[in-house]
C-alpha cells in the first residue's frame, strides 16, 4: 500500500475537491477563495444609488437672492391672509361699486355675498401676492446691492469721463440714490411679471356675478380679448406703480436707516419695523393715490361700457364727475389697508430674513 508522501497530505489540507457541471473531478482551491457553506451567492447583483439632492437644495436655498426670494414670498402670503376683508373694501371703493364708505361697503359685502364675499378674490390675491413680493422684494436687495457697489466702486477709482474741448464731462453716479433706483426697479419688474394676475383679482373683486370663479374667468377674458387682455392698463399701472414704489422704499430704508442713526443701533426691532413700515406705506399711498384711482378706472371701466382712452382722460372723467376730492376717493379705506399691510410685510420680511439667512454670513 502507497505511502502518502507529506507534501501530498499538506497540499489535501491547503486544498479541497469542487464539482463543476456534470464533469466530476478534483480542483485544487486554495482556502483563501473557498466559499464558505452558509452563504449562497446571488447569480448576480445591481446596485445603483440616486445622487444625494439635499445638500445641493440646502446650499441654494442658503444663497442670499434665494433666501429674500423666499423672506418676499412667505412674507406676502402671511400679510394677505389677515388683511384681504381690507383689500375688497377698499378695491369696491376706488372703483365706484356701492357705498361710498368703509362701513357701508362692509354691511354691503355681508348682505350679498355673506361672510365669505370679504375674501372674495382671495384665491387669486394670494396666487397673485407670492410671487408678486418674492419678486418686488428680491429685485429690490439685488439692484440696490448692485448700485451700491458700483458707486463704491466709482469712488475709489476715477470715474468715467467726456472731452468735450475745453470741458470735462464726469459720468459719476453719487447723486443717484441706490434705494430709489431700486425701489423703481422693483416696482416695474414685478408689475410686468404679475399683471395678469391682478387683472384676474380685480375682475373677481368688482363683478362676482359676471366672474363666479377663477377658471371662468380665465376662459371669459381670454375670450373676450385673447391674451392682450390679461395685460389691460398695463401702461397707467406702471406710471401708478413707479412713484409709488420708488417712494415707499425709500421712505422705509431712509427713516431706518436715520433711526438707527439717531439711535445708534445697527436693527430696528420687530415693533419699530411694523411703525416705520406703515408710515413709508401711508406716505408712498398718499402721493400716488390719484394715479391709483385713474388705473383702477381704466382697468375695470370696460366692465361698464365707459372705459376712457388714458390716464390722463380718467383724471378728467374723475374731476368732472366728483371734483378734485374724487381723486382721493377711498383714500381712508386705502390707508386701512397699506399702513398695516406695509408694517406687517416690512416686519415678516426681516423675520423671515433673520430665520433664512442666519447660518451664513454675506460680504
Amino acid at each position: 500500500m502507497p505511502q502518502k508522501s507529506p507534501s501530498r497530505q499538506s497540499e489535501k489540507k491547503k486544498y479541497k475537491a469542487g464539482v463543476f457541471g456534470d464533469v466530476y473531478s478534483i480542483m485544487m482551491l486554495p482556502k483563501e477563495l473557498e466559499l464558505e457553506k452558509d452563504v449562497v451567492p446571488s447569480p448576480f447583483e445591481l446596485r445603483f444609488q440616486l445622487p444625494d439632492f439635499r445638500t445641493a437644495i440646502q446650499d441654494v436655498v442658503k444663497t442670499r437672492e434665494v433666501g429674500e426670494f423666499l423672506s418676499g414670498a412667505l412674507a406676502g402670503a402671511m400679510t394677505k391672509a389677515v388683511l384681504a376683508p381690507l383689500e375688497t373694501i377698499r378695491t369696491r371703493m376706488v372703483v365706484g361699486v356701492g357705498s361710498k364708505n368703509i362701513s357701508g361697503s362692509f354691511i354691503e359685502i355681508i348682505e350679498q355675498q355673506g361672510w365669505q364675499g370679504l375674501w372674495a378674490g382671495n384665491a387669486i390675491n394670494m396666487l397673485r401676492i407670492v410671487p408678486t413680493q418674492a419678486i418686488e422684494l428680491g429685485t429690490f436687495e439685488c439692484v440696490k446691492r448692485v448700485m451700491t457697489s458700483a458707486q463704491e466702486k466709482w469712488r475709489k477709482e476715477e470715474c468715467p469721463k467726456v472731452q468735450i474741448g475745453h470741458v470735462t464731462l464726469n459720468f459719476s453716479l453719487n447723486w443717484i440714490s441706490p434705494i430709489a433706483v431700486a425701489g423703481a426697479a422693483a416696482g416695474v419688474v414685478s408689475t410686468l411679471v404679475c399683471h395678469p394676475l391682478e387683472v384676474l383679482k380685480d375682475r373677481l373683486t368688482v363683478s362676482r356675478d359676471i366672474y363666479p370663479s377663477l377658471s371662468v374667468a380665465i376662459s371669459k377674458i381670454y375670450k373676450d380679448g385673447g391674451v392682450g387682455a390679461f395685460y389691460a392698463g398695463l401702461s397707467p399701472t406702471l406710471i401708478g406703480m413707479l412713484p409709488y414704489s420708488t417712494c415707499y422704499y425709500f421712505m422705509y430704508e431712509t427713516m431706518k436707516n436715520s433711526y438707527c442713526q439717531s439711535k445708534k443701533k445697527k436693527t430696528l426691532n420687530r415693533r419699530e419695523m411694523l411703525l416705520l413700515g406703515a408710515l413709508s406705506g401711508l406716505t408712498a399711498s398718499t402721493i400716488s393715490f390719484p394715479l391709483e384711482v385713474a388705473r383702477k378706472r381704466l382697468m375695470v371701466g370696460a366692465l361698464q361700457g365707459k372705459c376712457p382712452p388714458h390716464m390722463a382722460a380718467a383724471l378728467s372723467e374723475v374731476i368732472r364727475e366728483e371734483g378734485l376730492m374724487g381723486l382721493y376717493r377711498g383714500w381712508g379705506a386705502s390707508c386701512l389697508k397699506v399702513m398695516p399691510s406695509s408694517g406687517i410685510t416690512w416686519m415678516f420680511y426681516e423675520a423671515w430674513k433673520d430665520i433664512l439667512l442666519s447660518e451664513k454670513v454675506f460680504l
